[in-house]
């Protein structure tokens, strides 16, 4: 699919890419492409070197990718949310030959960052670390540009390696990232194709790699998702989009702002409630799916609204694995994922073959049911107790996310905190009354404390902040349901 795409499958005037009211052709994200790949080719850059890449999403950050890709070069993904001290790291592993950064990232490493900061933004000094080139609009202070070089196309690379480095967590001392090589890849885009199945000619609405990749390669234009509810919507109804990704914290957003919707509707990258689907549907979607993915493996599984509403059992139902992964589980009952479109290795590390996904988990066959992250366990009165065995029963009507967690309790013991976040105008009381049932099934695990609030997040996923939310839950007083 990359291979058709970094060389000559994008063509004809047919829109590729859609920003707001102007788009871009394919024949011209392909003469950027092409420009690209003879600028890097030009400075030397081939198999087995790095791009460092802090490109905002649009056409110059796709044709980059693109034309790293043709070269062979692998390209490590920065993100401006890590802080500088983070990405200084990560770059000191990863050693790119070239960082290629446009003039927002600069300006957030450089006169901007005061104001950056406030955003939770901050990256490092770029030419302090190597090599930097600016793309795009070029600021009084910015690296040497990196013009859009004229001349023949270098021939493209013909075989396999690394395509794409993926820093995923791990401090200063000891960064963490993913390496997927370009066979890997391949498996898991066509895998994301066969969920997604986008046609020519019918919009798409996503945002990430993983959605546009497919999406062009099927002849489907691609818009990014405005994050502003109104915006949103004015897209939904003018586009009226095949398929519409979004995250969950996206999803409330855009629920709560009223957002119709179209078509089929995925959601991934943090759990995905049954009741958000079903509020999905009822806004108008055709099919709305979880998918359950991680960095290491994407997509893993998914599964559609009605089965999952359907589902009865304890845990969070993510669905049957999707073809080509296969899944067991660990002597610590974790769930173990191996297959083609899993990442070859963690940067530094030797190959594997199985990837711990840090979930607890069942498997009846292909069907995968999550108990929870196996670092959120709670200890309480020596019961172990998995925060992802119960939250999905707490998403009951009026209720936009819940979390358990832990609060300390001394002699090592913790208390069980319920913190329930509810959507706009949902009543309290009625809340409080459909959470008696979902509460009083919990057992032994059952909340010492229920709090109303609003659930912190963090990270380019917004997951729900566990370390936050217990600090939060300490410094509250008790709220009880009333019973």
């Amino acid at each position: 699919m990359l291979d058709a795409l970094s060389t000559g499958s994008l063509s004809g005037d047919t829109p590729a890419l859609i920003r707001g009211r102007r788009t871009v052709p394919r024949d011209d994200l392909a003469a950027l492409r092409d420009r690209y790949a003879t600028a890097l080719h030009a400075r030397g850059l081939g198999p087995g070197d790095t791009l460092g890449l802090a490109i905002r999403p649009g056409p110059r950050a796709v044709a980059m990718v693109l034309a790293a890709y043709r070269l062979g070069v692998r390209v490590a993904l920065l993100d401006p949310t890590a802080g500088p001290d983070v990405l200084t790291a990560r770059l000191s592993l990863a050693r790119p030959a070239l960082i290629v950064a446009d003039a927002a990232a600069q300006a957030v490493a450089g006169w901007a960052a005061p104001l950056a900061r406030r955003a939770g933004l901050a990256l490092p000094d770029f030419t302090r670390l190597g090599p930097t080139v600016t793309v795009g609009r070029r600021l009084p202070g910015n690296a040497p540009a990196l013009g859009p070089a004229a001349g023949p196309v270098p021939r493209a690379y013909d075989g396999d390696g690394d395509a794409v480095i993926i820093f995923t967590s791990g401090t200063t001392s000891s960064p963490r990232a993913v390496v997927h090589t370009r066979a890997g890849l391949d498996t898991g885009l066509r895998s994301v194709a066969e969920l997604v199945r986008p046609a020519a000619g019918v919009p798409v609405l996503g945002g990430t790699f993983f959605v546009m990749v497919p999406s062009l390669a099927a002849g489907a234009p691609v818009a990014t998702p405005d994050r502003r509810p109104r915006a949103l919507a004015r897209q939904i109804t003018t586009l009226r989009p095949q398929a519409v990704y979004l995250t969950p914290p996206q999803l409330r957003t855009a629920l709560d702002g009223a957002v119709p919707f179209h078509g089929r509707v995925y959601s991934g990258s943090a759990p995905v409630s049954a009741h958000l689907l079903d509020r999905v549907r009822a806004a108008g979607a055709d099919e709305a799916w979880g998918v359950y993915a991680l960095t290491e493996v994407f997509p893993a599984a998914a599964v559609e609204s009605r089965e999952k509403h359907a589902w009865t059992g304890d845990g969070d139902l993510v669905g049957d694995l999707l073809p080509g992964v296969r899944g067991r589980i660990g002597d610590d009952g974790q769930l173990l994922l191996a297959g083609a479109g899993v990442c070859d290795r963690y940067l530094g590390a030797d190959p594997h073959e199985w990837v711990a996904t840090g979930d607890i988990a069942t498997l009846t066959g292909r069907r995968a049911v999550l108990g929870g992250r196996s670092k959120d366990m709670i200890l309480r009165k020596a019961e172990n107790i998995y925060p992802g065995l119960y939250e999905p029963s707490l998403h009951v009507p009026g209720v936009s996310l819940a979390v358990l967690v832990g609060v300390p309790a001394g002699d090592g013991d913790e208390h069980v905190v319920a913190i329930v976040e509810t959507t706009p105008g949902a009543s309290r009381v009625a809340v409080e009354a459909a959470l008696r049932g979902p509460l009083d099934r919990m057992g032994s695990a059952r909340p010492d404390r229920v709090l109303f609030a609003t659930v912190p997040l963090a990270g380019r996923s917004r997951k729900p902040d566990r370390h936050a939310a217990a600090s939060l839950a300490s410094g509250i007083p008790h709220q009880r349901v009333r019973s």
